[in-house]
């Protein structure tokens, strides 16, 4: 092996002189046999990339050493080390993976596979690409998950000869670094990579905020030192008096923490930075609580600022007890005491599984939690529609602020702080988030939108039948709740746009004395070829969703035109298609011939109503086809109905089903004299007519009288004449009109 140079940069140092010390190091912890496959993997990658360099000029095979060294002072095992060596050779040489897997095993070389990007695919977008690549890599990591930790250490390297970048190139990188690759350090739990990410990463996308605040940092650095010293000693001297062992450590704070803190707290720096931090390293559990009570024996806690994450662990397997203290000159103190093995696996998380896997250390907690969160994200990722979805909801999981819940049978949920009941129904399980109605929170009836608080016992109700709520998704926050209740109404509207189309075609095919019933296999089969789609289902749901026109799909149908007119997704140009096969047929208030379709009120989100004139039962009505919404249900004699004469092939006949047992919003405005009561008067009515009130806006009209506009639910026409009826007899109504704006 080559002599070290250890006061050399890397950049000026030999191939030779860096796997040297690499292999020094690897001897102190991995068998000879292992120390050599991890040489010869470094020979392998040097040969494979012997005519690249790196945009510094320096030899390529120095990144792959480099970022070998940062898994080496992890610990990490023979195969990952020997991976990181060739992490590059499938993506950037000729060499196929079948060769690596001939050379070093099939384990080397899947993790290699799995840390390749995938360049050579093509996207339409930059943002597409990202989060495929991203998909991917998930999907390699649940394989192993070796692989993100190589990933890391990739980017790791790579961020620190950022320097040597173009601007735009260094601030596209840093930004997907702050928001993809160090949350996901967060998430394993390796502590020294995320800060050391986040600082390069702060450096790079924003550098003149990062220069001021390191300067801000530095001159205040100077004044504290005084105070620093005294609180350690202190601390110092009351573990001596209560015989207890323990380092005591000044803890830096990381200057992006210190960036973020102010942004989202709407804080001064003086605020932040006026907060003292230290850290009592322990050598067992039972001298961490002892020292929290001497402690707090020294200093009096800020009340509600005591956390206990050895009990409790983080999400990431990360565990200490935290408090905050009134400190001398009452300066806020900031205390964090754990134990050795807390600390190393606060600082590198999941792959202290390799360090202590031949011990007894404490990483099983955090290789089980990263585990249980892989499974979460093999299951986001199967039920996300594309890359993109799924980027989003992994992006929401990566920022969790921990609240603490129990189930009725006590046992401790976790969730991101801001969590509702919704999103502790589908942590709990799927099935019970997709049928819950309601929530008890510390036994009380709640809706499901709130946010439970720490400590608190949630309880969720469910009932057969009840299905997810497309409101859900304005307030859940995690990324599990969101990919499920999107999965689920992605499928509700394929059925329903399946089920509606099949009634408008049916419908159109009266016109020609037919029905779908009657239609022989073979015509369904040519119907099928005709419009290149899998199945007649498809066909179906085009229809319903608007992309296709019933009347033309029954027109091929009843008369066999050899070339039937396909509908395109933009309706452009339709109105050509109509002119050669439905002539006289456009402009004016003509219909198509046939049936009404029968509109039932419950019909989900292929059938709407239009918010500007309200339909309800008893209306005369009609409907609009909009591609990929479907029929959009309006009143016939609306404005807006009106400004779509001249495009028949949108409009259809709609008319209601008779005993429709639904509510349906409509608008009123009730002009009242200004006295107090009149609201209370006015709603009280309204409710004793057995209708609901959605929404109330006033606008004061003069001293005197004030509008009241009403969004109220009823049954039909009838109800809402008997509502307007029972309203005209209060003393205080002045006037009251159904409005359609």
């Amino acid at each position: 092996m080559s002599t070290t140079h250890p006061d050399l940069p890397v950049s000026a140092r030999e191939p030779d002189t860096l796997i040297g010390d690499l292999c020094s190091l690897l001897e102190k912890y991995l068998d000879k046999e292992q120390v050599d496959v991890v040489y010869k993997a470094y020979l392998y990658g040097a040969e494979a990339h012997m005519d690249q360099r790196r945009m510094s000029g320096e030899p390529y095979i120095h990144h792959p050493l480099a970022v070998a060294r940062i898994l080496a002072d992890m610990r990490l095992d023979y195969q990952s080390i020997a991976a990181a060596l060739l992490h590059d050779v499938i993506e950037d040489t000729l060499i196929p993976k079948e060769h690596l897997i001939d050379d070093f095993g099939e384990e080397v070389a899947e993790l290699v596979d799995g840390v390749t990007k995938l360049t050579q695919i093509k996207f339409k977008s930059r943002a597409t690409a990202e989060a495929e690549n991203f998909r991917k890599m998930i999907l390699a990591m649940v394989r192993d998950i070796r692989v993100i930790i190589i990933k890391l250490a990739d980017r790791l390297h790579n961020l620190r000869t950022l320097g040597v970048l173009p601007p735009k190139k260094r601030r596209r990188i840093a930004r997907e670094t702050l928001e993809i690759y160090a949350p996901i350090a967060n998430r394993l739990g390796m502590n020294s990579f995320r800060t050391e990410m986040q600082e390069i990463g702060f450096a790079a996308l924003y550098p003149m905020r990062y220069r001021i605040l390191a300067e801000s940092v530095r001159k205040a650095r100077g004044n504290r030192k005084e105070v620093v010293q005294k609180i350690e000693n202190a601390i110092n001297q009351r573990l001596l008096q209560e015989g207890l062992n323990g380092r005591v450590v000044g803890r830096e704070k990381n200057l992006y923490s210190i960036y973020q803190k102010m942004l989202t707290k709407h804080l001064s720096f003086s605020e932040v930075f006026d907060v003292y931090a230290f850290r009592i390293i322990v050598d067992s559990v039972d001298a961490c609580y002892r020292v929290l009570g001497a402690i707090h024996n020294l200093y009096k806690p800020v009340p509600g600022k005591f956390k206990d994450y050895i009990a409790i662990p983080k999400a990431n397997g990360y565990q200490s007890l935290h408090t905050i203290l009134f400190g001398p000159y009452g300066v806020p103190i900031e205390v964090q005491i754990r134990t050795e093995e807390m600390n190393k696996v606060g600082e590198i998380g999941v792959a202290a599984h390799w360090l202590y896997k031949s011990g007894d250390g404490g990483s099983g907690g955090t290789q089980m939690r990263v585990r249980e969160w892989l499974r979460e994200l093999l299951e986001m990722q199967r039920k996300a529609g594309n890359s993109l979805e799924f980027l989003e909801n992994v992006k929401i999981d990566l920022f969790p602020d921990e609240v603490y819940v129990f189930t009725p049978k006590g046992k401790i949920m976790q969730l991101p702080l801001g969590s509702t009941a919704v999103d502790f129904a589908y942590a709990v399980h799927t099935d019970v988030g997709n049928s819950c109605v309601a929530a008890k929170i510390d036994r009380r009836l709640a809706p499901l939108s709130t946010i439970p608080l720490n400590g608190q016992t949630v309880e969720i109700i469910t009932a057969p039948g009840a299905k997810p709520n497309p409101v859900w998704l304005n307030f859940v926050v995690t990324g599990k709740a969101r990919g499920h209740i999107r999965h689920f109404l992605k499928n509700l509207r394929r059925d329903e746009s399946v089920e509606l189309g099949k009634r408008m075609l049916d419908t159109a095919l009266a016109a020609y004395s037919m029905s779908l019933k009657d239609l022989p296999d073979e015509r369904r089969q040519a119907l099928i070829a005709e419009y290149k789609v899998t199945d007649v289902e498809d066909l179906y749901a085009d229809i319903g969703l608007g992309n296709r026109l019933a009347p033309l799909v029954a027109r091929w149908l009843s008369e066999g035109v050899p070339s039937a007119p396909r509908t395109p997704r933009r309706q452009r140009g339709i109105k050509n298609v109509w002119t050669r096969y439905a002539p006289g047929w456009l402009g004016g208030e003509q219909r198509l011939p046939g049936r009404p379709l029968a509109i039932k009120g419950t019909e989900g989100m292929v059938v709407s109503y239009a918010k500007c004139c309200r339909p309800i039962p008893g209306d005369s009505i009609l409907g609009l086809v909009t591609a990929g919404r479907g029929i959009v249900v309006h009143v016939d004699s609306c404005k807006n109905v009106a400004s779509y004469s001249n495009a028949s092939e949108r409009r259809i006949d709609v008319q209601w089903e008779p005993n429709i047992d639904h509510d349906f919003p409509v608008d009123i405005r009730v002009e009242a004299i200004n006295q107090r009561g009149v609201l209370a008067t006015v709603a009280a009515t309204i409710a004793d007519m057995k209708a609901n009130i959605e929404n109330v806006a006033i606008e004061e009209r003069d001293g005197r009288y004030s509008v009241l506009n009403i969004t109220l639910t009823v049954r039909d026409r009838q109800h809402l004449a008997n509502i307007i009826r029972r309203l005209r007899s209060v003393d205080a109504v002045a006037r009251i009109s159904r409005t359609k704006s």
